[in-house]
């Protein structure tokens, strides 16, 4: 199944550390962050979900739930949830769900291409890349990030676009690159120069498609 930026999620059922959950309703009203991973007790993973565990309070601050996903079981997912924990020195405040079926994996394209035989079906790897999904509380799917198994991902990034999402979801803009907030924003090409200066102030005409305006509206 291929999945494109303002898909709706695919909802699913599925067992988690903190219990079933009905995706969709998990969610709820806000925003969320899927992220797999390949397996439990491994290098990298560990690693990745301590640097999500100490973010915690960052999420929170951004209305965002966090929730992982690999094909081992619950069981295995609490055992090493405490190597997690220790390794983050903070607690794991998110849910991890048990796919050992496969079947967010394959609904969500998770795994790599040579997990799939001839005819198109998973034939037995058990090994997801590294997949990010932001998803809104309209469950429709924000941003799509794909690392390979051996290369961990940087939250400070998943964390910048997720502000350059909700900043731009509220406001007439898009975002340059390496934007953060507090910086200068681009003004979308279908709004006006004049509409922008009613709503933003002065506006930096760099060529009449690149304007750029210092503060967003409340």
């Amino acid at each position: 199944m291929t999945l494109r930026i303002n898909d709706i999620a695919p909802n699913f059922t599925a067992d988690t550390t903190e219990g079933q959950i009905d995706f969709h309703e998990w969610i709820g009203d806000s925003y969320a962050v899927l992220f797999s991973h390949p397996a439990d007790f491994t290098p990298v993973c560990t690693t990745e979900f301590a640097a999500a565990a100490k973010l915690a309070d960052e999420f929170a601050k951004r209305n965002t739930k966090v929730i992982g996903i690999s094909m081992d079981t619950v069981e295995e997912h609490l055992k090493w949830k405490s190597d997690v924990e220790q390794y983050a020195g903070t607690k794991m405040a998110f849910p991890i769900i048990a796919d050992d079926k496969f079947k967010v994996a394959q609904l969500y394209d998770m795994l790599p291409a040579d997990a799939y035989s001839a005819d198109g079906t998973a034939d037995g790897q058990t090994a997801t890349v590294r997949t990010t999904f932001i998803i809104n509380p309209d469950k429709k799917i924000e941003l799509m990030l794909i690392y390979p198994m051996t290369v961990g991902r940087n939250f400070d990034e998943i964390l910048r676009a997720l502000d350059a999402i909700q900043n731009n979801k509220a406001n007439p803009v898009a975002t340059p690159a390496d934007w953060r907030p507090g910086d200068d924003m681009i003004v979308r090409m279908d709004i006006s120069t004049e509409d922008a200066k009613a709503q933003f102030g002065e506006v930096e005409e760099i060529f009449p498609y690149l304007r750029k305006v210092k503060t967003t509206a409340a």
